[in-house]
């Protein structure tokens, strides 16, 4: 099917399954953090001050993830040279999914932050080892093709996390009425890897071709030859770092903030907010989910016949367009929840490019050093967008009004595309 091998399918799917659950397992915390952070901090789900407590430790706690997720992305992208991309596999998901059911264990939010840190450990290396594992194993005319399939894994992840906190926060009422109980069962899911993780080690081998590289070193990445290839991979997953993480990270919060302030004209009581809220939620991230599968989709047939390039700039312009129409259009809170679909479409559905994109940069011995390099390193500096988000909207600021300027990120990556940052693989064999 689709000219691919039953073995290439079998190893496609056994990397979808790590990324998939990687992104499931990572946002976890966003999901439930409306219940969890009043949890832990002693307030009552309607105290007015809950909210921008809430909003700070959302912000805090995806600032600390991308840094645990750039170091992580970094070690285990050397290691993933080093030892196998599958070896590597194995041990990046077993350290998210233990990390993230530790998080069921909190008596605090300080100890949660730290379980979400050693999560994001494993959370940032799952990717290198997965991508380079699909980009020499895939037929080269397929390469592309199999980068997407790939990350079509991310938007159901994230589907799969708004499903699990609809489960256990509204729909079964036996659980959700126990706020100390519900989110906290939430994080349990996350263990769920940790079984497909061994599957995925008994049946997947290395790559044929694939030799361990026993002195790779990161400043062979800023040599003449790859120097270029380098700061233009990390400037593209910059930009759609900077972008997806100041609005994902915020979906759940912006909704409960529009079932929040919507309420009190349709006279509703503590009770029916919660679960408004929760619809709120789930409606916002699942449209969200959605439009970044379609939009990931679409990077196949627009790699293939303008470029790579080309393939950022349409996806940089659509972002901008999509964020001030979600967050800047004057219409009704349902129809921003909507409107996020377009929003997943372009902010989102761009990450199916770096799947192909990165490992087409880097030589075999260097490429889980460097794509995990490009895609995470970059997290360092995109850790302070989601704290300055959050810290201004603690201000007094309208969170909806402040998720506009996120539209600012990816025009300035359409000027880099412009001084010819970022190199053209279109044609170009993987070495």
């Amino acid at each position: 099917m689709l000219g691919l091998t039953r073995y290439q399918w079998l190893v496609l799917a056994a990397a979808w399954i790590g990324w998939g659950f990687d992104v499931f397992d990572g946002l976890l915390f966003n999901y439930v953090a409306a219940i969890c952070v009043p949890n832990l901090l002693g307030y009552s789900p309607g105290d007015p001050a809950a909210r921008a407590e809430t909003m700070m430790w959302t912000a805090t706690l995806s600032s600390l993830l991308l840094l645990g997720w750039a170091l992580g992305g970094v070690l285990f992208g050397k290691l993933t040279d080093k030892i196998g991309r599958t070896r590597t596999m194995l041990l990046t998901m077993l350290t998210y999914a233990i990390g993230t059911a530790a998080c069921a264990f909190a008596p605090n939010l300080w100890v949660l932050a730290m379980f979400r840190f050693i999560a994001s450990l494993g959370i940032g290396g799952e990717w290198a080892a997965g991508a380079s594992l699909v980009a020499e194993t895939m037929p080269k005319d397929k390469r592309i093709l199999g980068g997407a399939l790939l990350y079509t894994s991310a938007p159901i992840g994230l589907l799969l996390a708004t499903f699990v906190n609809d489960l256990f926060t509204r729909q079964l009422d036996s659980i959700a009425s126990d706020p100390s109980m519900s989110w906290r069962i939430v994080f349990l899911t996350g263990l769920i890897p940790a079984g497909f993780a061994i599957l995925i080690r008994l049946k997947v081998r290395e790559p044929e071709s694939w030799a361990p590289s026993v002195n790779t070193r990161l400043r062979e990445l800023f040599t003449p030859e790859l120097r270029s290839r380098t700061l233009g991979g990390l400037a593209m997953a910059l930009i759609a770092l900077v972008t997806w993480w100041s609005c994902s990270a915020f979906i759940p919060v912006i909704a409960s903030f529009l079932a929040a302030d919507t309420a009190p004209s349709l006279g509703m009581d503590p009770s029916m907010l919660a679960t408004r809220k929760v619809e709120f939620i789930t409606l916002g991230t699942t449209t969200f989910a959605i439009g970044g599968l379609i939009g990931t989709l679409l990077t196949v047939p627009i790699a293939l016949r303008l470029g790579r390039r080309p393939m950022f700039a349409i996806y940089f312009v659509g972002s901008a367009l999509a964020i001030w129409a979600a967050f800047g259009a004057p219409v009704a809170a349902e129809t921003r929840l909507w409107l996020l679909g377009g929003v997943g479409i372009t902010v989102f559905g761009v990450f199916g490019a770096f799947s192909f994109y990165l490992p087409e940069l880097f030589p075999m011995r260097l490429r889980g050093t460097g794509a995990g390099f490009c895609y995470n390193a970059g997290r360092v500096l995109t850790a302070a967008f989601p704290f300055a988000v959050g810290m201004v909207v603690m201000r007094g600021m309208n969170p909806v009004e402040v998720m506009q300027w996120v539209a600012v990120p990816p025009l300035v990556g359409l000027g880099l595309l412009a001084l010819g940052v970022a190199v053209e693989t279109r044609g170009r064999p993987i070495e």
